[in-house]
């Protein structure tokens, strides 16, 4: 522990002094985010089709044991391991010398503070403190740490004070002092011992398995090793994110709402998937670009048995924004099924249009035939929303069901339709071709906004609502009437009210057809314009309700 505190001193943290001199303006850039001209930043490499979403990518945030220079602090970027995991999930590090000779716990801690209110968006920030640095974050950051997806303590004191009744934060500490250190973690974060194994111990919360602390009595020296262990252990985990009473990209001040949720990081290795990048010519207008997620248990499963999710990122997003953030690939590697998601809107490539979708969904039963095609399903976020809305009243021969986030029908033409086309094919196909659709939106959406009473002119889900209350030949609402229902204007089966672990609300019900839940509707309260992770379990339970045969067409129930 020695020898790696004094390579730590030594060495600490990011930008490369050519990476300066090449783009001058990255100097002026983390001087106005950071106020401080001695704060150093390394980036990772920018991700090409075959890299990672980089919106979750990992945020190091390094304070070193004493103040360091920046050629130091490359040094122990590149040999801590830190730099490739920045280069392969698309993160950074931002390198956080002391302002004096020693920490200030007010005037360090402001420093950072700062830095996090200019940052507006960052959801996956990683703090790694070294000797008096990791002092400094158990004493200080671990108090106010409702954004903090992990905390690395290499060689810190325990606070003096307890950090019980603050805000949960996942972490991994290690040194000779580590379990007194890791005390005041393990009882904020209500973790229980799940596994020992010699100088190690894993602690995570029953609730929120996300919540995890691993104590590390070692005296391991090789600063590389300490690192990669607090990857695969804790900080390759999770990430955390708040859409609560906003919309996160609009951003927020440092926890202005709260303690952000925490969400699982999408390790392939760990969930036994298997990514396919594809790029091919299908209708002979250019190339598609979509990816494959291939579990282990579908991989070389029967002909005809596993259920295909399609994913339709949202306006202009990256085409990984589904895999990576929506929560359907941990259902995948549980459940079994293939996940494709498709750069639909083209961004550079061919884009495919409805029936570009359909040719390309027809070239995954080509390669995969363990593909079950009566049970096929479509999921979107936003303008993805807006597609898949519209390709289950479009393509019906092809879904099974079809699921909306954030989205539902334009008045105008957009994404491929607009309400008159998408309401006279509804129209024609009401007689025996039933649809189910999954409609789920917060309640404080600003930009696709949930109906709410006094609301004048047509609202888009609300028309997404009408337009599969036709289709299914289901009763058609006109008007809300909020006096029948608070939430939803209009009266419902099978309503309730449903909380998730990361204390969020939302409220449900359906409306059926011959006990047959056609539509079921969920708003969430206090969400905003975004992917809600329990969602796509809710979304997955809905969706496997239905099959539809690959001959007849026609929807199967399967109660």
């Amino acid at each position: 522990m020695k020898r790696i505190l004094f390579s730590l001193i030594a060495a600490a943290a990011c930008v490369l002094a050519s990476a300066q001199q090449a783009q001058p303006s990255l100097a002026d850039y983390l001087a106005k985010l950071t106020g401080r001209e001695d704060v150093y930043c390394f980036r990772g490499k920018p991700a090409d089709i075959h890299g990672r979403f980089n919106n979750p990518g990992p945020v190091f945030i390094v304070f070193p044991d004493s103040r360091t220079s920046q050629e130091e602090a490359e040094k122990m970027v590149e040999e801590s391991g830190m730099k490739q995991i920045v280069d392969d999930y698309t993160g950074s590090v931002f390198f956080f010398n002391p302002l004096a000779d020693e920490y200030d716990n007010k005037a360090d801690f402001e420093s950072y503070h700062g830095f996090i209110d200019r940052m507006r968006i960052a959801f996956n920030i990683k703090v790694i403190g070294i000797g008096r640095g990791a002092t400094f974050v158990n004493e200080t950051i671990a108090r106010k740490a409702g954004n903090v997806a992990g905390i690395v303590s290499i060689g810190g004191k325990a606070p003096k004070k307890a950090l019980e009744g603050e805000s949960p934060v996942p972490a991994y500490i290690i040194g000779k002092n580590a379990r007194k250190t890791a005390a005041s973690y393990i009882a904020r974060n209500d973790v229980e011992l799940a596994s020992s194994e010699g100088s190690k111990s894993l602690y995570v919360n029953s609730n929120e398995p996300l919540i995890r602390v691993v104590v590390n009595q070692s005296d391991e020296t090789d600063l590389a090793k300490v690192i990669a262990d607090a990857w695969d252990s804790v900080l390759s985990w999770n990430y955390r994110f708040n859409n609560y009473k906003h919309t996160w990209y609009t951003g927020e001040s440092y926890c202005e709402h709260g303690d952000s949720e925490f969400e699982p990081f999408i390790m392939f290795d760990r969930l036994g998937i298997t990514r396919n990048v594809c790029t091919e010519n299908l209708n002979g207008t250019g190339d598609f670009l979509w990816y494959e997620y291939i579990p282990k248990a579908a991989a070389n499963a029967d002909k005809g048995t596993v259920p295909l999710v399609v994913l339709l990122h949202g306006n202009n997003n990256d085409p990984r924004t589904q895999a990576e953030t929506s929560g359907f690939l941990p259902i995948a590697s549980r459940e079994g099924f293939i996940v494709a998601e498709f750069e639909w809107q083209g961004n550079g490539w061919t884009p495919m249009g409805h029936d570009g979708i359909e040719t390309t969904i027809y070239e995954l039963f080509r390669k995969y035939p363990q593909i079950d095609r009566s049970r096929v399903y479509c999921e979107g976020l936003s303008a993805g929303a807006f597609n898949a809305t519209a390709l289950g009243i479009k393509k019906t021969h092809i879904f099974a069901a079809v699921g909306s986030q954030s989205g539902g029908i334009m008045v105008e033409t957009r994404f491929g339709s607009c309400k008159e086309t998408l309401f006279d094919e509804a129209i024609l196909k009401s007689e025996g071709c039933d649809m189910p659709y999954f409609s789920i939106s917060g309640s404080d959406d600003e930009a696709v906004v949930f109906p709410k009473p006094g609301e004048t002119g047509p609202n888009r889900v609300l028309l997404s609502w009408q337009a599969y209350q036709i289709l299914n030949n289901l009763p058609y609402t006109e008007t809300l009437d909020f006096s029948i229902d608070k939430d939803f204007g209009m009266k419902l089966e099978n309503r309730r009210r449903e909380d998730t672990n990361k204390g969020i609300s939302y409220e449900i019900g359906d409306m059926t057809k011959d006990n047959v839940p056609l539509i079921r509707y969920i708003v969430v309260d206090g969400y905003g314009h975004w992917n809600f992770q329990p969602g796509a379990e809710l979304m997955w339970n809905y969706f496997k309700m239905f099959s539809r045969d690959p001959q007849t067409k026609k929807l199967i129930y399967h109660e």
